[in-house]
């Protein structure tokens, strides 16, 4: 985790949140590369979840709701953590998170302790209160006046968003059973978060999907088929389009007592964190509650009529939720590679860092690196990069050795990289770099595109 913080800062992937005031506790800002790696795993979870599929319709609902939102779904009664504060510094801690303190080994990452008056403060080593449940999502105020008539919240979940528009997407849309309603979008919950980068933060980004079902399909296919289905293609996300280490990969079947109540199935993705073994991401079978609840709070009829039958019900959920950035940060763990390259002398290596990104996810596909900074050569290398920026990201470098600019295009983990050299000049070819074996090939300038272009397509696996 030293290693992936220090390149994340030093690169340009995340940065401290304000970090020239002194920074902000678990708040980070992503840079230039972080953006980008981000905006491109955004980019392939809407390609592979909802654009390929005939049965997935996208929305975007708003981050501030009705309050009468969030009391109809229980988070104003119920969103809480218990907390424990030291009678003595007056920190508070989440009483799941005291056992990480213990250097206890938690089956997951909701486990209880069991004795809380046996464990110290970790700030202070004063003694701690008993648990007490706070409310973790952040309260604003709607208006001028700041009273209880004005209170608002920020949203801790986008799926509130999704069952409050299921009428209005079913009517507009005329969608039949099964289907989701699938968006991306940021969250917000006053967590007392124990650190570890991105992996927990109070302000997030998750990609979720509510994919709405018959409970009693006429083919007799049920619930459990659905759900066994998405499990299928939650592995194949990761296996082929995130192509990560699945050895890293924990499948995490949740028993009665630890699911939510209102869930029948619960399967919790879990990870090989450096810092252990924490939840990525689920995947739950909510039955109708949510729409249930809905309907009783708003008054809105929201049962779905089947078409053929007449028949009216209301929808059964299975919910898939993916964090934005913890797949951020599984993908700069996966990408992580040191190795032995060899230097300008004969027989001898050195160490690179290199960040083996699958292409589509690279933040930077091309670098384009002059060898001299001469106007003969730096014109021309520009010409290539305002060509080549048509279709990718495009860095353009002319400082330093030539060696010293692959280290760096290395590590933020750049696929190819263009050198325009002096030979260039005369046989119109160029030579492309590739990352990973760092073989070299000299190609015609006007081949490059279409080089480039066979090398660098999207991902077709999906």
């Amino acid at each position: 985790m030293d290693d992936i913080l220090s390149l994340a800062k030093r690169r340009g992937f995340v940065f401290p949140g304000s970090d020239i005031y002194g920074g902000l506790a678990n708040s980070w800002d992503y840079g230039p590369l972080g953006h980008l790696l981000k905006q491109n795993i955004k980019a392939e979870w809407w390609k592979f979840f909802v654009q390929q599929r005939d049965d997935m319709v996208p929305m975007d609902s708003a981050i501030i709701m009705n309050t009468k939102v969030w009391e109809a779904s229980g988070h104003i009664q119920n969103f809480s953590d218990p907390l424990v504060e030291c009678k003595s510094c007056h920190h508070r801690f989440r009483v799941d998170h005291l056992l990480e303190a213990r250097s206890a080994e938690p089956g997951y990452d909701k486990e209880e302790v069991v004795r809380i008056e046996d464990v110290p403060c970790p700030n202070c080593s004063g003694q701690l209160s008993s648990p007490k449940n706070f409310n973790l999502m952040f309260k604003t105020f709607i208006g001028s006046t700041e009273d209880d008539s004005s209170v608002a919240y920020l949203r801790p979940e986008t799926a509130a968003g999704m069952f409050v528009n299921f009428k209005n997407i079913l009517q507009v849309t005329r969608r039949r059973l099964p289907f989701g309603i699938a968006q991306i979008g940021k969250n917000f919950r006053n967590e007392i978060t124990p650190g570890n980068f991105i992996f927990r933060t109070r302000e997030f980004e998750i990609g979720e999907f509510e994919y709405f079902i018959n409970p009693n399909p006429a083919d007799g296919a049920g619930w459990e088929a659905m759900f066994e289905m998405w499990l299928d293609q939650i592995r194949r996300w990761w296996k082929d389009i995130m192509q990560i280490d699945m050895d890293n990969l924990v499948w995490h079947e949740l028993p009665d007592g630890e699911r939510a109540h209102y869930s029948k199935r619960t399967v919790d993705i879990e990870y090989k964190f450096p810092f252990g073994v924490k939840e990525l991401h689920g995947i739950a079978y909510r039955t109708d509650f949510d729409l249930l609840r809905h309907q009783a709070a708003s008054g809105e009829d929201l049962q779905y009529t089947d078409p053929v039958t007449n028949e009216k019900f209301l929808p059964h959920v299975i919910e898939p939720t993916f964090g934005i950035d913890r797949m951020l940060l599984v993908s700069l763990l996966e990408a992580y590679h040191v190795e032995d390259a060899p230097t300008g002398e004969a027989g001898e290596t050195d160490k690179r860092v290199v960040m083996k990104f699958p292409h589509y996810l690279a933040p930077i596909k091309v670098a384009v690196l002059p060898l001299s900074k001469k106007t003969e050569l730096s014109s021309l290398a520009q010409e290539i990069a305002n060509r080549l920026r048509k279709d990718w990201m495009v860095e353009y470098d002319e400082t330093q050795s030539i060696g010293k600019r692959y280290r760096r295009q290395d590590e933020i983990g750049t696929p190819y990289c263009v050198t325009v050299d002096f030979d260039s000049l005369v046989d119109k070819k160029v030579t492309v770099r590739d990352r990973d074996t760092m073989a070299q090939e000299r190609i015609l300038i006007t081949d490059l595109v279409d080089y480039l272009a066979k090398h660098l397509c999207s991902n077709t696996i999906n």
